[in-house]
């Protein structure tokens, strides 16, 4: 057993007599009529390659933002950091807001992802 509990299945080795019946059932390189034709669907699951490696369709993770934000190291009183932290998930944001707000800047107008 495993450590899930499920029995071990051990995997035996190919044979000459699994390969032949392997061989028996591939078309063969020299009858074109075996190999079946590529359709639409087929090439719309493929991934174009460029020297090797696949070619992604646009950037990969979150877009950049036009407005990013930058990381501070900040030191807060205790008690303002449990008041803010208190109110659950997007704290930093509402630290952000009454900054603004003690800047005397206009609100920020971001769209929520």
């Amino acid at each position: 057993m495993d450590r899930r509990g499920r029995p071990i299945t051990v995997r035996k080795r190919a044979t000459s007599g699994d390969l032949k019946k392997a061989d028996a059932r591939a078309p063969h390189r020299n009858d074109p009529d075996e190999i079946p034709e590529l359709t639409d669907a087929d090439f719309a699951r493929g991934v174009w390659h460029r020297g090797g490696k696949p070619l992604r369709h646009g950037p990969r993770g979150r877009p950049k933002s036009g407005n990013p934000k930058h990381p501070v190291s900040l030191r807060l009183d205790p008690d303002v950091l449990a008041h803010f932290r208190r109110s659950g998930r997007g704290w930093q944001s509402r630290i952000n807001a009454v900054l603004r707000k003690a800047a005397k800047l206009p609100k920020e107008l971001r769209k929520k992802a």
